[in-house]
Parts: structure tokens; C-alpha cells; sequence
């Protein structure tokens, strides 16, 4: 079992910055591919980014591909997302996931086994 808890969200204006934070709790999942989804209002939700393992390999959405970055301390069993030049479009709650041992596609929602509660992000224009 694995718990994750996000933080970090909160309102903030375009080209704003945000840090989210997914701590993990109940097995250290540094063995894991560790990824952010978001879902916006009225719509599905969608792959943001993963980090592997070893935190050598990064994968982006091409929506947020250069605006964000993706990383983690495997000590503090902690993955981040630092999130710059914000916009409106980015408005959505931002969960973490972990496959919790299983193997699949990065990008794919039915990889992940144990999901966080999510973080509102808010940005205004």
C-alpha cells in the first residue's frame, strides 16, 4: 500500500510559478516511475509528466514541455513539479501516481495503481 499526498497547489496569476510536491508514505516507491496527471473542469485527465527510477529519464507533456520540470529526492521519498510561466490553461487539480510496483506505459492512466487526492492549481489571467 502506498499513500500520496500532494501539496502545493494555490491560486496564482499567469506566468506565475508553482511548486507541487508528492510525498509518499507506507512504501518508498524510489523504485518507481512517478508521474502528474491533471484534470481541468468538464474534461478527462491527462498525463503532465513522469520521471523514471533513477530520476534519468523525463517525460513531458508538449503542453507543458519547457514550462515544467519534473524531479525527485528518492532520500525524502518526495517528487516535485516545478511549474513556470503559468497559464489559464494550466488551471486544473494535479494528482501524483505511482504504479506501485506494476510496469506499463508512462503516459497511460491505467499504469498507475495508487493515486494522491490531488492539488487545485488556479492560475488567472
Amino acid at each position: 500500500q502506498v499513500l500520496l499526498v500532494e501539496s502545493g497547489g494555490g491560486l496564482v496569476q499567469a506566468g506565475g510559478s508553482l511548486r507541487l510536491t508528492c510525498a509518499a508514505a507506507g512504501r518508498a516507491f524510489s523504485t518507481d516511475t512517478v508521474a502528474w496527471f491533471r484534470q481541468a473542469p468538464r474534461k478527462e485527465r491527462e498525463f503532465v509528466s513522469a520521471i523514471s527510477q533513477s530520476g534519468g529519464y523525463t517525460y513531458y507533456a508538449d503542453s507543458v514541455k519547457g514550462r515544467f520540470t519534473i524531479s525527485r529526492d528518492s532520500g525524502k521519498n518526495t517528487v516535485y513539479l516545478q511549474m513556470n510561466n503559468l497559464k489559464p490553461e494550466d488551471t486544473a487539480v494535479y494528482y501524483c501516481a505511482s504504479p506501485g510496483g506494476g510496469s506499463g506505459d508512462y503516459y497511460a492512466q491505467t499504469t498507475y495503481e495508487y493515486w494522491g487526492q490531488g492539488t487545485q492549481v488556479t492560475v488567472s489571467s
